[in-house]
């Protein structure tokens, strides 16, 4: 069942309807169950962009939404056999009236029914390249259509995925109250971990206990396979076999994320396992952290969501050249791009219903302008791999620090402030 009131939904709808053209129409498909093996099958997980606009958490389910703000739901029709083995079902008739569409129809008939629906429409938008079994009925249904009648204009098709995208962009107050909510599950269960955190645990170990305090403190799923890298692994940006002994000394980088209503929250830490920085390790996640307050300053109300990028490509250059990692004037180092040998991934990304959310950066060439209630997550990295040419006393250090960060008409606000980031912080945390 959703949490969020049903009536934001269809305000929802009526808020896309406007945005499209004159006599056009918009279809969304649902997740679909996907097998993991022989006769079982992972989890389902609504399709975020058709619960932002239904609330309906089934698959094999299509919505139709028309320019002129009518929605007709396509879902399975109700069954009390089936019900039996896999739990409550809405079907199509209770669906209809609860959601609040217009109209609703067995989705085993939408083959037969939505051509002649669509018939005579002059734009048919889908979010095309998001499900290719889905833009391969949409073109069917459209090819069916355009079949009927010679003489008839035929429908033209069009991705809708950025005016839906830059929608989701904005942030609603019911939305950020369950953002605020899965960042806080996040945060506190990575500050218990940290606390819990002892030399002899594997990275195994510490997934466990993440997942475990996720759970314990109101999330049902994690937003995302959590990653847990000690020593030279954090080096690896989506290492996720979290298998390995954490040896003492050794750092450990934690990324993980909760959902909370299907909303997600995504932090990364890192940490000494024994709960002492060496110098090295000190020194380079200072740097780290620099850039993070940096870029979190750099966001501002009407400023290029690209600035916080650019301002840790700065911070950290000059870190890194602070540290003797990095030879050269500061422009020479930002104009060939050198600290990309040890900061190789951008500053962060959309967050909301996707812990990646499905907002673009840009539109037409132009990077896409900060407003207040978007949420973005700050997360620089300094990675120096084995085969970097530095000394060999900085090579295994990898760090990141992440927070999830709201955009306010004053600056911002951090959502993820609990778990600890200065280095003393930290170290007191582990040793008490």
């Amino acid at each position: 069942m959703t949490d969020l009131n049903i009536n934001i939904f269809e305000a929802r709808r009526a808020k896309v309807a406007s945005n499209m053209e004159e006599n056009s129409i918009l279809l969304l498909s649902s997740s679909h169950i996907v097998p993991r093996n022989n006769d079982t099958t992972f989890p389902f997980r609504q399709d975020s962009n058709f619960y932002y606009l239904t609330g309906l958490e089934e698959p094999n389910s299509v919505l139709m939404l028309k320019s002129d703000g009518s929605s007709t739901i396509f879902c399975r029709q109700k069954n009390p056999d089936l019900e039996k083995w896999d739990g409550f079902m809405w079907g199509f008739d209770e669906a209809t009236k609860h959601f609040k569409f217009n109209k609703g129809h067995d989705i085993s008939d939408i083959d037969k029914l939505l051509p002649a629906m669509i018939r005579g429409t002059s734009v048919l938008y889908s979010l095309v390249g998001k499900d290719k079994v889905f833009d391969a009925k949409v073109v069917n249904w459209v090819n069916s259509a355009n079949s009927m009648e010679r003489h008839q204009t035929n429908i033209d098709l069009k991705n809708f995925s950025n005016i839906l995208g830059l929608m989701r962009l904005i942030k609603e107050p019911e939305e950020i109250s369950l953002i605020r909510k899965s960042c806080e599950i996040a945060a506190v269960s990575h500050k218990e971990v940290m606390r819990k955190a002892k030399v002899g645990m594997t990275e195994f170990d510490l997934e466990t206990m993440y997942l475990n305090e996720f759970k314990l403190n109101g999330s049902r799923e994690p937003s995302y396979t959590p990653i847990v890298a000690g020593g030279s692994r954090a080096c690896i940006l989506h290492y996720v076999d979290n298998n390995q002994t954490i040896n003492d000394g050794d750092l450990v980088l934690v990324d993980a994320g909760c959902e909370f209503g299907l909303y997600a929250s995504d932090i990364t830490r890192t940490y000494p396992i024994n709960g002492k920085f060496s110098g090295e390790q000190k020194a380079v996640y200072e740097v780290v952290l620099e850039a993070h307050n940096a870029a979190c300053d750099a966001i501002k109300v009407g400023k290029s969501c690209i600035d916080p990028q650019r301002t840790s490509e700065k911070s950290l250059s000059q870190g890194l050249k602070d540290l003797g990692l990095l030879n050269g004037s500061l422009d020479e180092i930002l104009d060939k791009e050198l600290y990309k040998e040890f900061y190789y991934h951008k500053i962060g990304h959309w967050l909301g219903l996707d812990v990646h959310d499905d907002c673009p950066y840009s539109i037409n060439g132009e990077d896409i302008k900060l407003k207040e209630n978007m949420i973005m997550t700050i997360e620089p990295g300094i990675y120096i791999n084995e085969t970097a040419p530095v000394d060999d006393k900085w090579k295994g250090i990898g760090i990141r620090i992440e927070n999830d960060i709201l955009v306010t008409k004053d600056g911002f606000e951090n959502l993820t402030p609990q778990v600890p980031v200065e280095v003393d912080e930290i170290e007191q945390l582990m040793q008490g």
